[in-house]
């Protein structure tokens, strides 16, 4: 009975903690209302102010059309002139029950949308986002068309758009090795004159390994296997080219060679998708290969990268060493991976660990180091958070991961929201917002978020039936069943890993994995409660005493303990031997942040001499200026491009000077190797955030992208815009402009006090009456003291002051006169006036 008694109570207790998490039908009808509005919002804008461009710019409240914007690299590659928000949006607009909006968009990209243009894209970007666009947008069109409610008219228009995209897409796969090229033109495709691509020679991981979903659901919807063929090519490659001892991939391969170019590796950025395809496809095509393969990298992942909750990255080649300190936002996605595998445990482990960072953060920095501290401050709106807070609820159904996704929907709405849409924001240090709203904020995000707060009743289908690709377009996983495989794709087997665990072959199961103890993902999850720090109470660590045995007749090891600054006091007569030791544990939080050097651009040249001095921040890479006694002196000169994102067009005007870039569009890393290259000495950068200055915003220091950077070594620093304001109107000013780059403390004239000008001046007063009336009086002498120098001039003649001069003695009476020499003072002295020095 009393057993009986303490398990009620307890279960009690667990159902009373737990009150705080239960979300009633109410607030989660309230909450999904709420993500409604905030989609319309978005959506709507983007509508109104951008379509038929390819994004939204929600700070200038307008489309961004590539070819009008400044260039930003490789961030525009995604771009093609075809419409991308809205393609990407199709099948949210069906999850969210918008079937009007549905059926208008379907329209409007049937009508308006071309994919023919002269235009260089990302392959990966394209394939996800565009083609995986619209063959979600089929799939969803051809669902309503048999159902007989809407689309009658409806022909299949987006599944011929898919198939014209993917014959658009595969000149990038002509390759000797099979793996595509990084970008292709959509009208001239690869290697043709007119292209403008082809010289390139790598690609990473992921962009290779993220084309079986939409490549495979395109040949078995239109017949033709060629994209399959293809996409299961390239996988076979990565496969091959795994570092065979420890299972592991790199992060960038060269397409000819099949040789590595980075072989660091993780399951963030680089890498990411390409395991989160092995176990998709696996779902969506029904073949084991793809399933051993992943299972197989799985376990090297969780022997080597996985240190709970941190996944660190590690060389490939030798995998027991951490090669970075810093995680990547992307990596957000792999808790849901895992619990698509069944291993709940560490993607608790791991989603608890991202949702700490976010309440310090508010939003996941592009990346944090395993301190949790910014080490780029970015926030691109990304979802993968979202995804993976998604999965763990649809797995566990524990009510703490709807808290999760309320505190995700109120910190957008509270700091991303803005007139016109939701931006990025450029650093949540500062919560600076950037002009840019990508299109995997509608396609991704609002699509999890709605998700996760609706019942499958609310649902206009039944979302069981659909693999989520990457960017969260809908499959249907019945292409397994109704089109088998073509008979020439087969792909290399390889051989089940001899110890497989109980979910190798099985979805999670509640029954197995939550066992008679509903509190288990709690219990996983308090051990990371306050891993950053975050909410927990700080209090003062008490003394704590603990008696020691020491014998009286044996000091040594108490003069031991006294020779390393503990004292110790005997207690009294009744514990003779026993002492007192006060030990006082002194609690570290996390640790600070790391000491920012200032530098400084000092102005040398007329007509600054020095004079102009702005503040500047250091950076993480390239020449340490701490280490240059003298720093780096030479002559301004403005990059053009002015981002310096892509090769520079005037590297003989930048050869031999310190170049003037702008920060923004990619890593500082990639503009300062297109400013190494073109013979630049040195790079200021300038923030891009109208406003920004050093009295409001603190300085940081630049890090690399993550690639190494021991390539790089040009001195490097960065001003913000008021102090950059400065050395631009300079250089407009004046033809020449040259500085000196070095830390703040040695800076010319730094630490040094001028020294007054001055001159004691020896005066012989005549005494009273030893001067008649009309007499003529000694000579008067004018000081022009001036800020550079002191002036004499004689006023009378010369031979008279020479006489007077050496009349002096010792015994004259003597006055001392001064002049600071930061003022322009002028004395007249007359020696036989005593008044003159009064």
């Amino acid at each position: 009975m009393l057993l009986k008694t303490l398990l009620i109570t307890s279960l009690l207790g667990w159902v009373k903690c737990q009150d705080s998490q239960i979300m009633t039908l109410e607030e989660k009808t309230v909450i999904r209302d709420q993500i409604v509005e905030m989609f319309d919002h978005a959506y709507g804008s983007y509508m109104k102010n951008a379509y038929p461009a390819d994004e939204l710019m929600p700070l200038s409240c307008r489309g961004r059309v590539r070819g009008q914007e400044p260039n930003r690299g490789d961030i525009d590659d995604s771009l093609g002139k075809f419409s991308l928000t809205l393609i990407d949006t199709l099948d949210t607009l069906v999850v969210l029950n918008k079937l009007d909006e549905f059926e208008d968009a379907v329209r409007k990209v049937v009508t308006d949308v071309r994919l023919d243009n002269d235009v260089v894209v990302s392959v990966f970007e394209t394939n996800i986002r565009v083609l995986g666009g619209l063959l979600g947008g089929h799939v969803m069109a051809d669902l309503l068309q048999q159902r007989g409610e809407r689309m009658q008219w409806y022909r299949d228009e987006l599944l011929h758009m898919a198939k014209d995209l993917g014959h658009r897409l595969l000149p990038a796969f002509n390759t000797t090795s099979g793996l595509p090229y990084p970008k292709v033109n959509l009208r001239y495709g690869v290697l043709n004159p007119l292209s403008r691509t082809g010289t390139e020679s790598d690609t990473c991981t992921a962009c290779a390994g993220t084309m079986i979903l939409e490549f495979a659901a395109l040949s078995r919807l239109s017949g033709e296997s060629v994209f399959e063929e293809h996409a299961r090519k390239a996988l076979d490659v990565l496969w091959q080219r795994r570092q065979k001892g420890s299972d592991l991939v790199g992060t960038v391969i060269n397409i000819h060679n099949e040789e590595w170019v980075r072989r660091e590796s993780g399951v963030g950025a680089g890498i990411d998708s390409y395991y989160e395809y092995l176990m998709k496809a696996y779902i969506l095509l029904g073949d084991n290969v793809f399933l051993e393969r992943f299972n197989i990298h799985y376990s090297a992942i969780m022997k080597y990268i996985s240190q709970p909750p941190l996944l660190l990255n590690v060389h490939m080649h030798n995998p027991t060493v951490s090669v970075r300190s810093w995680m990547d936002s992307l990596l957000a996605f792999f808790p849901g991976l895992q619990v698509l595998r069944g291993d709940l445990k560490p993607a608790i482990e791991t989603h608890e660990m991202l949702y700490q960072v976010t309440k310090q953060h508010k939003f996941l920095p592009e990346a944090f180091t395993s301190e949790f501290r910014v080490h780029w401050g970015q926030h691109l709106l990304r979802p993968e958070f979202a995804e993976s807070t998604y999965y763990l609820y649809k797995a566990t159904g524990d009510p703490y991961y709807l808290r999760v996704g309320q505190s995700i929907v109120e910190k957008l709405n509270a700091y991303a929201r803005v007139p016109c849409g939701f931006a990025a924001v450029q650093d949540v240090r500062t919560g600076m917002h950037e002009d840019r709203m990508d299109s995997f904020f509608l396609a991704e995000m609002f699509k999890y978020l709605y998700l996760l707060f609706s019942e499958k009743s609310q649902l206009p289908i039944d979302i069981d039936d659909y693999i989520f690709t990457t960017e969260a377009h809908l499959l249907p996983v019945s292409l397994s069943i109704t089109k088998p495989p073509y008979q020439r794709n087969h792909t290399e087997t390889v051989p089940l890993p001899q110890e497989e665990d109980l979910f190798t072959h099985s979805c999670p199961s509640m029954e197995t994995l939550f066992p008679n103890n509903p509190s288990f993902a709690k219990t996983i999850r308090d051990s990371y409660k306050y891993l950053t720090g975050v909410g927990r109470a700080v209090h003062p660590v008490p003394v704590r005493e603990i008696d020691l045995p020491f014998h009286d007749n044996g000091m040594e090891p108490v003069e031991f303990l006294k020779s390393m600054g503990i004292s110790l006091t005997p207690l009294n007569e009744d514990h003779k031997g026993i002492y007192l030791v006060k030990l006082v544990a002194e609690v570290s939080q996390a640790p600070e942040e790391e000491e920012v050097v200032p530098h400084v651009v000092q102005l040398i040249s007329p007509p600054f001499l020095g004079r102009t001095v702005i503040t500047a921040g250091p950076a993480k890479f390239g020449m340490d200026l701490t280490k240059q006694e003298h720093g780096v002196k030479g002559s301004i000169a403005k990059a053009s491009p002015y981002t310096a994102c892509v090769p520079v067009d005037n590297a003989a005007q930048l050869k031999g000077h310190i170049a003037v870039a702008l920060r923004g569009d990619c890593m500082f890393a990639v503009k300062a190797r297109h400013l190494q290259e073109a013979g630049a000495i040195g790079v200021i950068f300038i923030d891009h955030r109208e406003g920004s200055n050093s009295q409001d915003t603190p300085l940081f220091q630049m890090v690399g992208d993550g690639d190494s950077t021991e390539d790089l070594t040009l001195p490097l620093v960065f001003l913000f815009s008021q102090e950059g304001a400065v050395l631009t109107s300079a250089l407009k000013e004046n033809h020449n402009v040259d500085v000196l780059l070095l830390p703040k403390e040695r800076q010319l004239g730094h630490g040094k006090t001028e020294k007054p000008a001055g001159m004691n001046i020896k005066l012989r007063l005549a005494e009273e009456g030893e001067l008649e009336d009309g007499a003529a009086r000694g000579p008067t002498l004018e000081f022009v003291l001036e800020k550079d120098g002191m002036i004499l001039k004689e006023v009378e003649q010369e031979a008279q002051h020479k006489q007077f001069c050496t009349e002096a003695t010792e015994e004259d009476r003597t006055e001392s006169y001064s002049a600071d020499s930061s003022q322009t003072q002028t004395a007249l002295l007359t020696t036989a006036d005593p008044e003159a020095v009064s």
